[in-house]
Order: structure tokens, then sequence, then C-alpha cells
């Protein structure tokens, strides 16, 4: 038991679980604001529970029937359960595995390993015309299937890992999601995030800000630090062992950053650019295979747009922590020789339109994206981009390089007014949840065609 467990009370731990597990969830603020209510209770001065209110007084538990018809969490992959219980059918060595086992890939492909040298399969070595044993060999090993018996546990194998290559992927996909909406908030280990409450209401309410879904506007997105997120930071600068440790993992400022020890500037420094190197891979292959139209990033047919987006927003996040923490350490100097653009996201096609009917003024930063080289191949070193250059691409564009973040971390935004959470069906407001879940299931407002609801009898 560590010694933040050994001096908190019960009621107290288990608001804490409850705000450590909603970092890699998506919690509604309002919920989370609730939560954090019940953890500081008296502790908050009038005032502040006042503004408090304004959001945990539209929380769930608060509703006679709670309930909203937004998923709580990020999708998470699909596991290889199908899978596994087939092979358990196939395989006398196999062995059950959980739910939560199967979309684990560690486990998943300690399974296949065991299973496979039932038949002598080589992991990795799945190609149906090559890597089979011949009939000679089966009998060598003394295995009595029939051909077709071996064939079909082969083919069970060969599938199981390319399963596996494909929950892998999504993992990172969904990770990297995670951390273009919230930064490293879910990396926060439970002794970090418990050391100071504080600290830890702040990270939770703007994680849960930050992971609002996207509505369909072209006025702009809601502003995540806004009235509550304001007074809950507020705390923390006057707290006298406030956990800048854990602020500094959700908010990339340079106030923040300034108040961590050298060695945490460090190393957040080399997370970051680790991080960096990661996404500048995914951003590459999304790339490479989606024909992505540079010139106006209007999605087009065959656009991984999902991906695509998620992925850039994990950059320009790490590229915002990274360039922080350069500021924060004295190094911004470096940025004068090396400095990566930001990603631009991909805007469906109706949302552009709808910006040229309004009138509204293209993105500059779209002009600068097209002028400045593509940011994995400045990483990797095949091209150049110096702080010179972005600084002019942004002038010649009317753009104000240090405060559009193209060249310098961000400094605090106005604070925005809070807003309830809406319901929202592709993007789209729907005042009630069940009419929300409704109309989802039904396929308004996707694109795809709707479901037709049957006619009553």
């Amino acid at each position: 038991m560590s010694a933040t467990e050994m001096t908190m009370d019960t009621a107290d731990e288990a608001a804490l679980r409850e705000l450590h597990a909603s970092l890699s969830a998506r919690r509604r603020p309002e919920d989370v604001a609730e939560t954090i209510r019940e953890l500081l209770g008296d502790a908050l001065a009038p005032a502040e529970a006042r503004v408090l209110e304004r959001a945990a007084g539209g929380s769930l538990k608060r509703r006679i029937f709670g309930f909203t018809s937004m998923a709580q969490e990020f999708a998470r992959p699909v596991g290889a359960d199908r899978q596994v219980s087939r092979a358990c059918e196939l395989f006398r060595s196999a062995y059950p595995l959980n739910h939560d086992l199967c979309a684990n890939p560690g486990a998943v492909e300690a399974f296949i390993r065991a299973v496979g040298k039932e038949i002598g399969k080589v992991f990795g070595r799945s190609d149906f015309r090559d890597h089979r044993l011949s009939h000679l060999e089966r009998l060598e090993r003394g295995m009595e299937l029939s051909r077709r018996g071996y064939n079909k546990r082969f083919r069970l194998l060969a599938r199981m890992e390319a399963k596996l290559q494909r929950l892998v992927r999504e993992i990172r996909k969904r990770e990297l999601q995670m951390m273009g909406r919230s930064g490293l908030a879910s990396r926060l280990s439970w002794d970090e995030f418990a050391a100071d409450r504080d600290a830890a209401a702040f990270a939770a309410y703007y994680t849960a800000r930050r992971n609002l879904r996207s509505e369909f506007t072209i006025d702009g997105q809601q502003r995540a630090y806004d009235e509550v997120a304001a007074m809950l930071f507020a705390r923390c600068e006057r707290g006298a062992d406030a956990g800048w440790w854990t602020v500094a993992h959700v908010y990339p400022r340079v106030e923040v950053f300034g108040r961590l020890s050298e060695r945490q500037k460090g190393a957040l420094l080399g997370r970051w650019y680790a991080v960096l190197r990661e996404v500048a891979q995914v951003l590459e292959e999304t790339w490479t295979r989606s024909g992505i139209d540079r010139s106006t990033m209007v999605v087009r047919r065959g656009n991984d747009s999902t991906t695509w987006n998620n992925t850039a927003g994990a950059w320009n996040t790490a590229r915002d922590n990274w360039i922080g923490l350069l500021y924060a350490l004295g190094m911004e100097e470096l940025l004068d020789r090396f400095l990566p653009g930001k990603a631009m996201r991909l805007i469906a096609g109706d949302v552009a339109a709808w910006h040229r009917d309004a009138g509204t003024e293209p993105d500059r930063n779209l002009f600068v994206w097209n002028e400045l080289p593509l940011p994995w191949r400045v990483l990797s070193g095949d091209e150049e981009c110096t702080l010179p250059m972005v600084v002019d691409a942004c002038r010649r564009h009317g753009l104000d390089a240090e405060k559009s973040g193209w060249m310098a971390p961000r400094a605090h935004g106005q604070v925005a007014p809070f807003r309830p959470t809406p319901e929202l069906v592709h993007g789209v407001t729907v005042a009630n949840p069940f009419l929300a879940d409704m109309l989802r299931r039904l396929g308004w407002f996707s694109g795809k065609p709707r479901v037709q609801a049957n006619a009553p009898g």
C-alpha cells in the first residue's frame, strides 16, 4: 500500500479512483465535476462551489433518468474472442482467455505461439504455400491429423496472426486519439495522480473538456479551458504542494512547465519527442495510402479521415508540448534550425461547402501547411524546416507565427463560460438523449442510408 492510500479515507479514495479512471474514458464534464464536488467538498470556498455547481448540476447522478446517448469511453478495438473460442474447439493445447485478455496483444500472441506448437507452426511464418509442413514432416512429428484437419488449424492460426497485427494497430490508433485530445493524461499512474487532489481535480476536469466531441458547425468548437477549469487551476496555483507534474501531462503551458524541476522537464521533453517520432510514422503511413488532397484537405473517397485526424491531433499536441518544454528549459534556440510544422486535419466536404456558402475566409493555416515541408520528412531529416522558414510562411499568409501556435507555445486563452455538454448525433445537436440514441441507431446525419423503422401494424 502506498503512502497516499494510507492517509486517504475510503470516500476520498473512491472519488479519486473514479477521476483517475476518467482520464482514459470519455465522461461528460458534468459528471466529472460532480465527482470533484464529492472529493473536495468543504475544502471549496463558497464562490468556488458556485462555479463548480454550474457544471455538476447537470450530472447524470442528479437526473431522474440518468441517461446519455453518448459513449462514455473511446471505442475499443474488437478482440480475438471469436478466434480464441474456435481455437479451443480445434486444439487440445488451447486454453480459454477472458474478454480482457482477448484484447491484450501480449496474451493473444502467447496463445498463438502455445497452440501453434501442436501442429509445428512457427509464429510469423503463415504463408499457406511455403510454410506448411509436408505430409512426411507431419508423420515424423507424430501428428495423426488429416491433411484437411491440419490445413484448417494452420489457416486459423494464420488468421489469428493477422488479427493480432490489426489489434496492435487499432490499440495504437486509440492511444493516439486519446493523446491528441488530452495529452499524456491516460499515462498518469495512480500514485502520480493521487499525490495532490487539486491537481487531480483539474487534470480530470480539463481532460473531460478536451475529450468533448466535435460539433457540426463553422463557428469553431468549444474551448476546453472554461470557467470551471480556470477555478480549479487557480486552486493549484494557491496550493502549497500542487502536483504540477500531473498538470503538465494535460495542460502544455509555459507557466506550468516552469514549475517543474529540471529533471522533470527533461523527462517530459524526452517522452514527447519519442511520441513525435511514433506519430510521424503513422502520419506518413496514413498519408501514403490515403491519397489526401493537400491543397484543400477536403475529405475525398478513399481517405482514411478518422485515422488521419486522430493522428494529426496527436502530432499537434505532442508538438505543442515539445516546443513548450524547449522554452521552459531555455533551449528554444534549437527551433532556429529544426521546427517541424503543424499537421492540418481533413475537413468534411459538406462543412467546406458550408464555409463557402457563408462567405468564410479560407483558413490561412492551410496555406502555411502547403508551403512548408511535410512534418514527418523534417523529423526524418529528409527535408529542412527552420524557424525563419515558418515565420516567413506565416507572414506571407497574414498569420502571426507566435499567436497561431506555429513557432511558440500557446499562452492562456480567454476563459470560456461553462456550456452544457450537447447530445450529438454525428455532430448534430439533439435536445433529448433518448431521441439522440434512436436517431443514431436509425442512421440519421451519418451520410449513410437510413434504417427504415417498421411501420405500425
